[in-house]
């Protein structure tokens, strides 16, 4: 293709070629992408959900923007969820006995975007469902936390940063949680003696660079004493960046504040995780709340778990990456289900995750692409799974495949 023999005319039909050989690559997403719908193109059902949920639950729209209102109005039990969506009383009968093992609550924001459908992707990461009973596979701490935490609230698998839990609330509990075992019947922030207690280990030990703060969900806790552990961290001085753990951005937007932002802009560098899982998540509520907290200085990672009949397809993982990337979320881990007790229905198979990684690569942009990782067992870290695209390794001199399946030599020179 360098030849320079070549006219400019030649070169540019090679060019054409090849862009058309490009475009065929993504055909199939192409034909299937504006079927996969998003929380904005979804606005005239939430809003009649919204409405509904507001006459049942007796809220106002200024309750509605209310974090604390949505707290305290989520829904937990048949009686209130039967009022907003229609389903059997077979499936209510089904949910009552799960939830007398596994607490279950939604936000009314969160419930605005689903339908009652076994098949509906928010539905399935909200709703108890029977599978939850009769799972064999799953342990209670599949991560080993309760053999990693030196110090108490402290969970510690890695050299230079460890997790700070802060309390066992979310704004909803999803049916996939990883520390369910923790949620108890009550909602409790650990006490200010037991983050003090972190905050000493923290400060004896230097090497500790990267605190994630997290639970539960960190943005439970109020602004004041956010406020607070922000601040003491920061006086830390071998403390180089603050993270902050939450999925309030998925289930609860309406907690991002003026308040808030301002306590996040006194500390900064700050990360903050958060956990999308399917286009239809990201609305224009979410789109307000990122554009908040990247105003006050906060970046933005998204950490999406794999689950099955949510997830579990290429096109519908592509998309989600894009619609984050628009509200300027960028696509951190997808991580393979861990195999927590009640929730091995959701669990794919590894080469399910691999298309996944197969299906990104090279057919968009790398800000698109997160790292496909594996949990080890007992807690042993994070593990990152790739396809092979180095099929043979001879020091300076390597035999590649690309994205397309191109076996190619690539040698160093010197």
């Amino acid at each position: 293709m360098a030849d320079k023999k070549l006219t400019s005319e030649e070169k540019r039909r090679i060019a054409l070629d090849r862009a058309a050989e490009l475009r065929s690559r993504i055909d199939d997403y192409l034909k299937v992408k504006d079927k996969i719908y998003t929380g904005f193109d979804l606005q005239e059902q939430i809003r009649q959900r919204k409405k509904r949920i507001l006459e049942v639950l007796g809220g106002t729209e200024e309750n509605w923007n209310d974090w604390k209102w949505q707290i305290a109005n989520r829904i937990k039990d048949t009686k209130t969820l039967r009022k907003i969506f229609d389903f059997s009383d077979e499936q209510a009968k089904v949910i009552d006995q799960v939830g007398e093992k596994f607490r279950w609550a939604i936000s009314p924001y969160y419930a605005s975007l689903m339908e009652p459908a076994e098949n509906d992707p928010i539905w399935l990461q909200s709703i108890p469902s029977g599978a939850e009973l009769t799972d064999t596979c799953g342990v209670d701490d599949p991560m080993g936390e309760e053999f990693t935490s030196p110090a108490p609230a402290i969970t510690r698998r890695y050299p230079d940063r460890l997790i700070i839990n802060v309390t066992n609330q979310c704004a909803m509990y999803c049916r996939h949680c990883q520390r369910r075992r923790n949620i108890g019947e009550v909602d409790t922030h650990k006490p200010k003696q037991v983050l003090e207690e972190a905050l000493d280990y923290i400060r004896a030990n230097p090497e500790i660079r990267d605190v994630l703060v997290t639970g539960g969900d960190a943005l439970m806790l109020s602004d004041k004493l956010l406020d607070w552990l922000l601040g003491e961290l920061n006086k830390i001085e071998h403390v180089e960046i603050k993270r902050l753990g939450t999925r309030t951005l998925v289930t609860l937007p309406q907690r991002i504040t003026p308040e808030l932002c301002a306590v996040i802009e006194k500390y900064p560098p700050i990360y903050i995780n958060t956990q999308f899982n399917h286009p239809r998540e990201v609305t224009p509520e979410v789109a307000k709340a990122c554009d908040m907290l990247i105003k006050a200085g906060a970046v933005l990672g998204n950490q999406a778990v794999l689950l099955k009949n949510v997830n579990n397809d290429p096109h519908v993982m592509k998309k989600l990456n894009h619609e984050l990337l628009k509200v300027r979320i960028r696509p951190y881990y997808i991580f393979h289900a861990k195999q927590v007790t009640g929730t091995s229905h959701f669990i794919t198979s590894v080469d399910e995750g691999m298309e996944i990684m197969e299906k990104l690569r090279g057919y968009t942009s790398g800000l698109a692409i997160p790292t496909y990782i594996i949990n080890a067992p007992n807690g042993y870290g994070k593990t990152p799974v790739l396809p092979q695209y180095i099929l043979e390794n001879k020091g300076n001199e390597v035999k590649m495949r690309t994205w397309e399946k191109r076996v190619m030599d690539y040698k160093v020179k010197h």
